[in-house]
């Protein structure tokens, strides 16, 4: 994720847990013969659907990775990394934390858009990104609305690629749990859907996570080097359930 596109503390998970939304489950059983999860950077795909990728693995879903930028500046200003640096750490925490989920194996293509300049590029990352798909098969990718600038711009490159295909796009939230708060009317909730990680399932997504180490931890003590992810954003991201807008 680049830079800090949210300073303040943001909705805590005391307050998502207090409310009972009463979503359905998400039905997987029928599970798409392919998935390929489009994360904006290096991590948002273990936050928002780690532990539905290991669920699909399971049922047999055939997994791609399609990674839109390399998160070389989530660190701006940083005195311990220069953005090349960063993004080879941030490569190698990916395939780390794909490793974690049993996900190894899993084919990863790198798009290499700049981090922070998603947006605009629409329809080149759709045209990467359609070639992977096949007709009923899944597209999972930050919600379009997720007020992430690259976030939102990758859900609608994924939107593009999955309607010219006939695939089915499933969106996640990400930064949507630190601004909005229950019953926010913003926020699609009769599209939502629950997906329910058992508790091996759930403690391989937090191993996966603390893979993320230039994020989850400050780089240094020098202020541009804070951790990306606090611990509260950590507690919404790491609950025993994900949730999906489908």
């Amino acid at each position: 994720m680049p830079g800090r596109p949210f300073t303040d503390v943001g909705t805590p998970e005391s307050d998502w847990q207090a409310w009972q939304p009463g979503w359905a489950e998400l039905d997987l059983t029928s599970p798409p013969p392919r998935a390929v999860v489009v994360p904006p950077h290096p991590d948002d795909e273990v936050l928002g659907v780690g532990g539905l990728l290991v669920r699909l693995r399971e049922l047999g879903t055939e997994l791609t990775v399609v990674a839109v930028t390399d998160g070389d500046a989530s660190h701006p200003g940083s005195p311990t990394l220069a953005p090349a640096e960063l993004a080879r750490q941030r490569i190698a925490e990916q395939s780390a934390a794909l490793a974690e989920l049993g996900l190894g194996d899993v084919p990863i293509h790198r798009a290499g858009l700049g981090d922070g300049r998603v947006s605009g590029q629409e329809n080149a990352l759709a045209d990467l990104i359609a070639p992977l798909l096949t007709p009923g098969a899944w597209v999972l990718t930050t919600w379009r609305e997720d007020r992430h600038p690259d976030h939102e711009a990758t859900g609608r490159a994924a939107a593009l690629a999955a309607g010219r295909i006939g695939a089915r796009l499933v969106e996640y939230p990400v930064w949507t749990w630190h601004w909005a708060v229950p019953e926010d009317p913003r926020v699609p909730w009769a599209r939502a859907r629950s997906v329910t990680l058992p508790s091996g399932v759930q403690e391989a997504k937090r191993r996966a996570v603390e893979h993320y180490g230039s994020q989850i931890a400050p780089l240094s003590e020098h202020p541009a080097d804070a951790a990306v992810l606090t611990p509260g954003s950590l507690a919404r991201l790491l609950r025993s359930t994900e949730t999906v807008l489908i």
